[in-house]
């Protein structure tokens, strides 16, 4: 797994529970699970589909959280990416858990939205 973001959660990402809002994680997974196929497309992505994401446990504010990715498959025109989130928290006696898993399909696209070939090395 390639470490591809880190970022830490503010108040205004909390719902009024105190609680990290679902949708912002997953902003996040999708921004970290796009940079390994910009790289390997060497142009233009788009997420196609998000075919499993499951919440671990809660984020907060405050968490320290590191995004790694992985490629799982290329095919013609798209490339699956693995997403792991884990959490840094507790800065005195710190301990990092998982809290978030997602498998996400990008293709890769030309300058008018058509899927295109990945490149082959």
């Amino acid at each position: 797994m390639n470490l591809v973001l880190r970022v830490m959660p503010m108040p205004a990402d909390a719902n009024p529970n105190g609680d990290i809002f679902g949708g912002w994680i997953m902003a996040q997974v999708d921004l970290a699970g796009a940079v390994l196929p910009m790289r390997l497309a060497r142009g233009r992505i788009a997420t196609v589909a998000v075919n499993q994401f499951i919440f671990k446990q809660p984020v907060s504010v405050g968490d320290l959280l590191s995004l790694y990715a992985r490629v799982e498959r290329i095919g013609k025109t798209s490339i699956t990416v693995r997403v792991e989130v884990w959490a840094e928290r507790n800065l005195p006696s710190p301990h990092v858990v998982k809290v978030t898993e997602a498998n996400l399909t990008y293709v890769a696209i030309d300058s008018q939205g058509n899927p295109r070939l990945f490149p082959r090395d």
